[in-house]
């Protein structure tokens, strides 16, 4: 959620499972309070990635649109900026490429000297590289026709390598490196989970700044105002996260 909005995105569906929809809409309703608009839809089972494009063809509406695994999790200096280029000069498909220590465990991208896509793998057994593609694209309207003509793989599912493929055909999938200054953590099992939760901890006791708050982004992006912000921190009465909220309303706002 707070990785859209980064890079400049307000519209944002999200995809779950139905048993867990009222849990999601408690915790972050319609978006409103931040000045974004949030909308829900259902998977009923796992059928891959690509399915997100098919399940929102009518919220993205043949307009482009930038897809991110909810497990993923991304930090780092100037991330902000590398999200909002990429967004404004996408022509086609960016994927997010990261240096890995296990390619072999990741869909892999091999790129030339000019940084143009050679060949894409999923978790080969003997990598051609060691840049994985992280769970965060950016594409075009084709993703929704491409996704709806996928066939299921052996595992039976649509795979995103697929789509990535399809655009890389075309000469119209690019790869966007995230440098050594960005950390990127996959929350999907309890290991992965506790180690970004000790990054997180980590960070934000030692520089004084949360990750990841979608009150203060919205403010510092201008979709609320420092009123409102305040109202939103006094909402949490004197817990820490009230405190933080209200520390950033008094500060004087970064040039945008």
């Amino acid at each position: 959620l707070t990785t859209l909005m980064l890079a400049g995105i307000r519209d944002i569906l999200i995809i779950v499972n139905p048993g867990d929809r009222a849990a999601f809409e408690n915790l972050l309703g319609d978006g409103t309070s931040w000045g974004i608009n949030i909308a829900y839809a259902e998977q009923q089972r796992p059928g891959g990635l690509p399915e997100a494009y098919i399940l929102g063809a009518d919220f993205i509406g043949g307009s482009s649109s930038m897809l991110i695994l909810g497990d993923n999790i991304y930090f780092g200096q100037g991330f902000s900026h590398t999200l909002q280029h990429a967004v404004a000069h996408n022509d086609g498909m960016t994927a997010f490429g990261y240096h890995v220590t296990d390619p072999q465990n990741f869909g892999v991208v091999e790129l030339d000297a000019q940084g143009r896509v050679v060949s894409l793998e999923e978790k080969p057994a003997k990598p051609k590289s060691s840049i994985a593609v992280t769970g965060m694209y950016i594409c075009d309207a084709e993703a929704v026709a491409m996704a709806q003509t996928l066939k299921p793989s052996a595992r039976g599912e649509l795979e995103i390598v697929d789509i990535l493929k399809s655009y890389a055909a075309k000469n119209k999938l690019k790869v966007e490196r995230l440098g050594r200054g960005v950390a990127w953590l996959d929350t999907g099992s309890p290991h992965g989970l506790m180690q970004a939760a000790h990054f997180v901890e980590t960070i934000e006791t030692r520089q004084g700044f949360m990750i990841a708050c979608p009150e203060e982004i919205a403010y510092r992006r201008g979709y609320i105002d420092q009123s409102h912000l305040v109202k939103l921190a006094d909402g949490l009465g004197k817990t820490s996260y009230g405190a933080y909220l209200r520390q950033v309303a008094q500060e004087m706002l970064p040039p945008p």
